[in-house]
């Protein structure tokens, strides 16, 4: 009979956590941050942990607290909005993003740097690896099972292992100083930090991953909602600190690295340049060997949990002919380049970023409220609004009147997140209105009211 978790199994929770978190991708935007940043860096990475740690960590504890998954926590605002945001968060970190990218990281660090110069810039090789390692995947991904496992918990040890050596050494034997700080790090650099996380896609993938370790707690003998809460909580603390640990490392050292290495196009080209420089031809091997097998671990996991939500929503086709599809479009997606990839993104995690913010935080205080829905349909009601707006904005489609118009009478708009005041706003009228709708007989509402 299973008895109580111990502070062991919570650290390994911690741990598998963690791992789920640690994409390979997500090793590329925080050099990058720290190379344009420059001598703001500190700053910078301050409003990137917000966005990258902070917030998937409350994803993770937000669902530890309700026990359900993603789409009936978006239910809680509408059925539509839960079918529509849900479909389009999977479609986000799956094939459209989150899938093509492991490719382009695994390629730009692990691959590219060993091609003669001029051919690592894509083309045909980035063309032939991609359909083998997305090859692989749907292979792999058939029946991901054990062997999956087995990798992704031999590789994380040893990637950690690598990125700490890379980041002890550039801390020890920096490779320079901090230089000027580049575009938007100038005058704002907590707030382009801020939605530099973004890029992460961990806020999105919380959401996915918090029912994983829900799971995962009550397979370790947890009984009831406190408990499970708890343990969450504890877990996605280890997660986060140790994210917050590797980003600011890497940031630190994109930040050393223009002197010795030159400004390059993306953090991928970073990430690798510096390693080569600081250890050497052994080095980057090594490195590129473990970001390589990451990368394909990551996307196998991915690709299979895209492929089991969608063959629940589309019964006609099977789960092979969606991985099937899955894969061929990442094939197709990813042969944009690191760069493009990046870049096609932005608008799009800038639109439903805000939204699973605020959902997060509307669940944590979802008891003030009592769930009434008019406080979640009308507080994500006006967040979408700005962040749509906002989307389109990155996207340089200009809604005629909307941009001066959002400029003059919004706090915060031009910081990137205009969605703040709206948000708060919506969910005091969302509860105002709720006080005038009629108490239906029988509803907790009702059972109050009869009680005082």
């Amino acid at each position: 009979m299973k008895k109580g978790l111990t502070g062991r199994d919570t650290f390994v929770i911690g741990l598998m956590l963690f791992a789920l978190f640690l994409g390979a991708g997500n090793l590329i935007f925080p050099p990058g941050l720290g190379q344009a940043a420059g001598g703001h860096v500190w700053i910078a990475i301050a409003g990137f942990l917000i966005t990258g740690v902070g917030l998937p960590l409350l994803g993770v504890i937000a669902i530890g607290y309700s026990g359900e998954n993603l789409k009936t926590l978006a239910s809680r605002v509408h059925p539509l909005f839960a079918a529509i945001f849900t479909a389009v968060l999977y479609l986000a970190i799956g094939p459209f993003f989150g899938i093509p990218r492991t490719a382009t990281v695994s390629f730009e660090i692990g691959i590219a740097s060993f091609l003669p110069k001029g051919a690592g810039n894509g083309g045909l090789s980035l063309f032939i690896y991609s359909a083998v390692f997305f090859g692989i995947t749907y292979w792999l991904a058939l029946n991901p099972g054990k062997l999956v496992d087995r990798i992704g918990k031999a590789l994380t040890p040893a990637l950690l292992i690598v990125l700490g050596l890379l980041i002890f050494k550039s801390i020890f034997t920096p490779m320079g100083e901090f230089q000027a700080p580049t575009g938007a790090y100038q005058s704002g650099p907590f707030f382009k930090g801020f939605l530099d996380g973004y890029l992460t896609m961990d806020t999105l993938a919380a959401l996915v991953f918090g029912i994983v370790v829900v799971n995962a707690v009550k397979d370790k003998g947890a009984k009831d909602d406190k408990t499970v809460a708890k343990v969450c909580l504890k877990a996605g603390l280890i997660a986060a600190a140790g994210l917050a640990l590797v980003y600011l490392g890497l940031a630190y050292m994109g930040a050393t690295s223009l002197a010795a290495i030159g400004k390059l196009a993306n953090g991928g080209a970073i990430l690798s340049a510096s390693t080569d420089y600081l250890f050497g031809p052994l080095g980057s091997t090594v490195l590129s060997l473990a970001i390589l097998f990451a990368c394909l671990t990551t996307s196998v996991g991915l690709v299979s949990s895209c492929g089991e939500y969608f063959s629940t929503i589309i019964p006609s086709l099977s789960y092979k002919m969606i991985i099937g599809i899955i894969t061929l479009f990442s094939i197709a997606i990813s042969n944009f380049g690191l760069t493009q990839l990046i870049s096609f993104s932005v608008p799009v995690l800038t639109a439903i970023y805000p939204l699973a913010i605020v959902l997060i935080i509307l669940t944590f205080i979802d008891s003030l409220f009592k769930r009434r829905p008019e406080v979640y349909a009308i507080s994500l009601l006006f967040t979408g609004i700005v962040s749509v707006i906002d989307g389109l904005k990155a996207a340089s489609i200009v809604i005629p009147g909307a941009e001066s118009f959002l400029k003059a009478g919004l706090p915060l708009y031009e910081m990137g997140i205009g969605w703040l005041i709206p948000a708060i706003a919506g969910a005091v009228i969302g509860y105002v209105l709720s006080l005038f709708r009629k108490r239906r007989p029988g509803s907790s509402e009702w059972k109050e009211a009869r009680n005082e």
